[in-house]
């Protein structure tokens, strides 16, 4: 018998009361996309029974406006993912939804140039009144702006809890990334913090205000990577690319380098409509990202072309389903001056 001919591929059986957990399993022996996200759940899995690994989780994309919202709290909730570095869009969205605003079902094919002169924006096929985005802003600059201290050289880790903290006090436990991580003891980073409307509206805070917050993207960089040093073994998930995936990818490389030792990450997985040939670092493949010394070169990894708003519910279902109840050394996070305290505790999640 011929050595590569050893696993034949599986037609699926169409059948009442399958999970989505049992579809995905037998999509394993499927072919193409299919098969991956099969293989992405099996990774995901794997990372959350690992003992004493970190599971980083890089978000790109207009995910909160496409309905992800507590689909993203529920993995921070259940600690199925233990740090989230993601653009400052989603974070504003994100703290949007949670203060009241809201996204709207709108059309692709429509006339943008009746949005505008109705103060509509549009991102796709949604769409989001631009008065009220106005007066979020009005919010950020003016009261939460006033919680930051004056020439305290913040992270943006530091920034974005004490925005979940204030949350927390004001609506309690809602569905939230922000929230929940702060609950969580979460860390995220938004490592382009200025590049959204959370960031210009602190600056205005400065400019309007006189006040003096700092923003040490530095601090990020050096916060991040002494996660990745301190862990015994890390994981990551990428939804989309972008500045997540190169910030979470650059903390293997600068570990690496301080310690002396191999801290690239030992799980990958990733969906992105992105492809490799354009040489975007959101369509680059973890075998390419092995040569930089990023992902282990015997990491086990996946990547599945697939739009990340039909993914993310069907694996997180999934996870759900397969983890109704479960215990998982969880990282615990101890900041102190800047410098990191990382312990691991069991919990039932």
């Amino acid at each position: 018998m011929k050595k590569l001919l050893k696993q034949s591929t599986i037609p699926i059986a169409v059948s009442q009361g399958k999970t989505i957990d049992q579809l995905l399993t037998e999509m394993k022996y499927t072919a193409f996309q299919g098969r991956k996200l099969g293989e992405a759940v099996d990774i995901w899995a794997r990372m959350l029974k690992k003992r004493q690994t970190v599971i980083w989780f890089g978000l790109a994309g207009a995910m909160i406006p496409a309905g992800m919202r507590r689909i993203l709290s529920y993995i921070i909730k259940k600690r199925m993912v233990d740090v989230v570095v993601a653009t400052g869009a989603n974070f504003y969205h994100d703290a949007f939804e949670v203060s009241g605003g809201r996204h709207y079902i709108g059309a692709a094919n429509c006339d943008d140039r009746r949005l505008r002169k109705q103060r509509i924006d549009r991102i796709y096929d949604v769409y989001v009144d631009e008065d009220r985005f106005y007066a979020f802003d009005r919010w950020l600059d003016k009261i939460f702006s006033a919680e930051l201290m004056d020439d305290y050289p913040y992270s943006s880790r530091e920034i974005l809890w004490k925005l979940g903290k204030h949350f927390y006090e004001r609506y309690g436990e809602v569905d939230s990334i922000l929230v929940n991580s702060y609950r969580r003891n979460v860390p995220v980073f938004c490592p382009a913090l200025g590049d959204s409307s959370l960031g210009f509206s602190l600056m205005f805070a400065n400019r309007k205000r006189g006040r003096r917050i700092l923003l040490n993207t530095f601090k990020d960089v050096d916060e991040s990577s002494k996660i990745t040093e301190k862990a015994k073994a890390t994981g990551v998930v990428y939804v989309g690319g972008g500045t997540p995936k190169n910030f979470i990818q650059q903390t293997a490389v600068i570990s690496s380098y301080q310690t002396r030792h191999d801290r690239s990450h030992s799980f990958a997985i990733q969906f992105t409509t992105d492809l490799p040939v354009w040489g975007g670092l959101s369509g680059c493949t973890f075998e390419e990202a092995q040569s930089w010394g990023k992902i282990s070169a015997n990491a086990r990894m996946a990547t599945c072309y697939v739009d990340a708003s039909i993914a993310l519910p069907i694996v997180v279902h999934a996870l759900a389903e397969r983890f109704k109840r479960f215990r998982r050394e969880i990282p615990v996070f101890d900041w102190d001056n800047g410098d990191l305290r990382l312990t691991f505790e069991k919990s039932r999640l």
